[in-house]
């Protein structure tokens, strides 16, 4: 009985934990000023990083530089901030960065 008690307790409490939903997000399609505006279910510091995950993969470079991707990133903030209609991906080409 009492192992019966503790499994449906167990089953209940389990029941309760809410799932977290899996976001994806199509990366062509974030402005700069939703990057800016903190508008999106994540961090602008998150967008840098696959940003430069995905520029270091197609130019083969498996080396990361912290201090570059700080640069970055405040390079992004001050443009993203003059060009808030710009998509991000091309804002990145604009500055060069990922190269």
């Amino acid at each position: 009985m009492k192992a019966r008690l503790l499994l449906t307790s167990a089953l209940f409490l389990i029941a309760q934990i809410p799932a977290q939903a899996q976001v994806t997000v199509d990366v062509t399609k974030i402005t700069c000023e939703q990057l800016s505006m903190d508008e999106l279910p994540f961090t602008s510091r998150d967008i840098i990083l696959w940003l430069s995950g995905y520029y270091h993969r197609e130019h083969n470079n498996t080396v990361i530089e912290l201090g570059a991707i700080k640069r970055d990133y405040n390079n992004l903030d001050r443009y993203c901030f003059g060009h808030g209609d710009t998509m991000v991906m091309d804002a990145v080409k604009n500055l060069g960065l990922g190269k």
